[in-house]
């Protein structure tokens, strides 16, 4: 896979959006315009974090993911079960039911995800020793941080520990025992059931790696429900047993999931604009010293996708509860034992290529002039930001009018003072706002969001 390429799992529903800039306003990446009245997304800066996702009033913002068909394209189906699928159901359904039932939904085959968990550890471990020069080494648990980082922080790319995520090490060792006992590897399909868009979307165009050892992605809010509607009718059983489950893997993909069993000093930081705002200062050099970044996302990690079923405070609670029964470590020897050496040997990413937001032109000469061009639209740009250009800030609009996106009359208040010296027609800059905002956005409404007849 073309390492510059960016597949996204979130898309733009057109016959639903209206343009509110909701979305628009809270993406980290300034990846959102509003064109003609929609919201548009720029593919080069989206890094399919989800807070659009959130932030839309109408659910116009979608989740791409593979048709559930598409599991019975191969003999072998193997559903790589996440540990937060646990904290999503009552306290009485147990991992056999889970896994019973997406047997009986159609997977030949379920491993958990966290399995490999403690071999991934030990491998990272190995890593931060081998590369003790890099302040900080930065976990590649999330790849919407990954994206980040290309994007918005390319600087940092260097940062990025070149460990492939724990997901893929347990993909690999699914494939693996099945292929050692006759399976043709073209006949296995391997699943992951996930809670966030960035995943899947890292499914389709792995960064580091020319293809994933991962097939397709399940939403975990669909598979859930898939799930809860074969097992609601059964007994209610209550059960210790969550097979290979430790303290350790079953709070892996909960804030502290790492760096609570990682050495030297390390910090766990989650949502996004968290992590930007603590990147900053690491770009900056205003924080130093620190040996391992554990950095996700979303809020309370990975129970705080947006693909969730329970609410994240509720699902940690449960893991965490459940975790206080589970021994530290596996005790006893396990399958995966003998498949160590196999993985340690497949564990290393290759070269990760910065894409910056910032870049204007692949051309130095080119960039450097549409950098003087920026500057000097920002001489007459108000400083507002307020987003009734269509774009999130007035720095993004010099920017988009430098790359010939965008005209400075889309300002409305450059409209007025360009009216003011007769450069500019009213109808003209009536014509404008249409283009950005849709037809009729103007005119009285008394059944919109918030006006008196809303529910008309």
């Amino acid at each position: 896979m073309d390492d510059m390429y960016f597949h996204h799992a979130l898309t733009v529903r057109e016959d639903i959006c209206f343009g509110c800039f909701h979305c628009m306003n809270v993406c980290p990446t300034e990846a959102i315009r509003v064109i003609d009245g929609k919201a548009s997304i720029y593919e080069n800066r989206c890094i399919d974090c989800g807070e659009c996702f959130n932030a839309c009033p109408v659910s116009a913002i979608v989740v791409e993911q593979d048709d559930f068909k598409t599991i019975f394209d191969f003999k072998h189906r193997v559903a790589l079960l996440p540990s937060l699928l646990l904290g999503q159901f009552p306290n009485d359904v147990s991992l056999a039911r889970i896994k019973s039932a997406l047997i009986e939904i159609g997977f030949t085959h379920v491993f958990e995800s966290a399995l490999t968990y403690e071999l991934h550890n030990e491998v990272m471990s190995e890593y931060l020793k081998q590369n003790s020069d890099i302040k900080p080494l930065i976990s590649p648990f999330c790849p919407a941080i990954v994206r980040l980082i290309q994007v918005k922080f390319p600087s940092l790319i260097h940062n990025i520990a070149m460990v492939k995520p724990s997901i893929d090490f347990a993909a690999i060792y699914a494939r693996k025992t099945l292929t050692d006992v006759g399976a043709i590897p073209d006949e296995i399909g391997v699943f992951y059931i996930t809670p966030c868009a960035a995943k899947i979307a890292a499914i389709k165009s792995p960064v580091g790696e020319k293809q994933s050892a991962i097939n397709g992605s399940i939403n975990l809010n669909f598979i859930y429900n898939k799930i809860y509607k074969i097992i609601k009718n059964q007994t209610k059983e209550k059960s210790n047993d969550y097979g290979l489950f430790t303290k350790k893997s079953i709070s892996g993909s909960l804030t502290n999931g790492e760096t609570n069993h990682t050495k030297g000093r390390c910090l766990a930081i989650d949502e996004i604009h968290n992590v930007i705002e603590f990147l900053e200062k690491i770009e900056n050099e205003e924080i130093k010293d620190i040996d391992f970044l554990e950095l996700r996302a979303c809020d309370e990690s990975c129970a705080g996708g947006i693909l969730t079923v329970k609410n994240r405070f509720l699902a940690v609670e449960k893991i965490k509860k459940i975790a206080l029964s589970l021994p530290e470590s596996v005790e006893k020897e396990t399958p995966l034992d003998i498949y160590k050496d196999y993985l340690k040997a497949n564990s290393v990413m290759s070269k990760i290529k910065p894409r910056s937001m910032l870049k204007l032109d692949e051309n130095m000469v080119k960039a450097m002039s549409k950098m003087k061009k920026v500057r000097r639209v920002m001489c007459y740009l108000p400083g507002f930001d307020c987003g009734a250009c269509g774009a999130p800030n007035c720095q993004a609009l010099a920017e988009d009018i430098a790359q010939k996106k965008a005209d400075i009359s889309n300002c409305v208040f450059m409209q007025m003072e360009m009216m003011k010296h007769k450069k500019l027609s009213p109808d003209h800059a009536y014509r404008i706002i249409e283009k950005i905002w849709g037809k009729g956005r103007l005119d009285k409404n008394c059944k919109k969001k918030g006006a008196q007849n809303e529910n008309s």
